[in-house]
């Protein structure tokens, strides 16, 4: 399970803001994941974190002295910006976003950008006058024409004590934005809805039947169709984990509820993927209070939930998207498979073996099968977020083949 990180070169520039002491973990983290990290510091870094922090964390050199960095390796503004594969400047005071935009080179970073071929991004990260100032706005919008990638500001309280935007993001959302721009775009114009996690079906105010699905492979599959440029609707039950970056993101908590958020966004999607665990029947009377112990009959009298797959396999057709659906079974996987596919009518199925303790529900990782219109394939045995990366390799085929009839 190798990080996608992994033998990257990424220069990550970093300038005068107390928010530098953020960035130390990042170096951590990318590091950790196989990154090779050069940290390029302005003086003015280095009053905020010590060099010796920063090659502490990456295993390498802080460069920061223009000349003194000429002097350790040949043209190193040039190598910088010609080896990497990314550069990230975070966090990016007002004064570094003026100087690169109006294409100064006047210390190792502003030159190291300029010289760089790789996707540049840009965290701002600042007193929340000074990011809305109409100069620095001007100046993040010429970054913007310049093709830099620009990593949005929280709003929080900042270290001046005033509260509004200005705050470094979270890592994870960080990770997600420069992941994408090293990631082939290939699901880019499509529009993929995709459902997640489980519902949840009423007995009164205080309990509900539903399952043991966590959402992790419906969430993963969102995470990663977003990553590959795909425009993503998540359609999630009610779970825990975090939303995946710049994914539209529908709560729901019954079946009906499920089927009227796909019903409304599956005009315009070219994909579906079904992989929420849908509950399959809900109690006939639903109790307006709490049933007491000692009220509560013994016999609980359940009637069917909406398909929503078949519904969905019903109107593929007319609508033209392509369906993908999700099996999760403990036994007989090839057959039970085969069926499902055929009576709802789907063009992809992955079938999951839930019997298994590191492949069913509220585990990382995952092991399916698929079958299409070519046959069965065994994808291998790894994490729920490269499964949903083989599962988006098929759909991109399938979307090939079907551009091609």
């Amino acid at each position: 399970m190798q990080s996608p990180f992994a033998g990257k070169n990424i220069v990550i520039g970093v300038t005068g803001s107390i928010a530098a002491f953020k960035v130390a973990s990042w170096v951590s983290a990318l590091t950790q994941e196989g990154a090779d990290v050069s940290v390029v510091m302005t003086e003015s870094a280095c009053r905020f974190v010590t060099p010796l922090t920063f090659a502490a964390l990456s295993g390498r050199s802080v460069l920061s002295d223009m000349f003194t960095a000429e002097e350790a390796r040949s043209i190193s503004h040039v190598q910088l910006g010609a080896e990497a594969d990314l550069l990230l400047i975070a966090p990016a005071t007002a004064n570094t976003i003026a100087r690169i935009a109006y294409g100064l080179a006047d210390d190792l970073l502003t030159t190291t950008v300029l010289a760089a071929d790789a996707p540049v991004f840009v965290a701002p990260a600042m007193n929340s006058r000074m990011l809305m100032n109409p100069a620095t706005q001007r100046n993040v919008e010429i970054l913007r024409d310049l093709g830099h990638g620009i990593i949005e500001p929280d709003s929080g309280m900042m270290a001046c004590k005033t509260e509004g935007p200005g705050r470094l993001p979270e890592w994870e959302d960080v990770r997600e934005q420069i992941l994408a721009a090293l990631s082939i775009q290939d699901l880019k114009g499509e529009k993929i809805l995709i459902t997640a996690g489980p519902t949840r079906e009423a007995l009164d105010p205080a309990r509900f039947l539903s399952n043991r699905s966590s959402g992790k492979m419906g969430y993963a599959l969102a995470r990663m169709a977003k990553r590959r440029g795909a425009e993503v609707v998540l359609v999630s039950g009610p779970c825990s984990l975090k939303p995946p970056y710049g994914v539209e993101l529908i709560h729901v908590q019954t079946a009906y509820e499920m089927c009227q958020a796909v019903m409304d966004s599956c005009h315009d999607s070219s994909v579906i993927i079904k992989s929420a665990a849908v509950a399959d029947f809900r109690p006939v009377t639903v109790a307006s209070e709490k049933v007491k112990k000692e009220d509560a009959e013994f016999v609980l009298k359940l009637e069917q939930t909406i398909d929503i797959l078949k519904e969905l396999g019903e109107r593929k057709e007319e609508n033209g998207y392509l369906l993908v659906g999700f099996a999760a079974e403990s036994c007989h996987l090839h057959a039970s498979g085969e069926e499902k596919m055929k009576k709802k009518n789907l063009d992809l199925i992955a079938i999951n073996d839930i019997s298994g303790e590191s492949t069913g529900y509220e585990v990382d990782t995952n092991q399916v099968i698929l079958l299409d219109q070519h046959g069965f394939s065994n994808l291998p045995f790894t994490s729920k977020e490269e499964t949903a990366d083989l599962i988006l390799n098929r759909v991109n085929q399938l979307l090939s083949e079907k551009r091609m009839q």
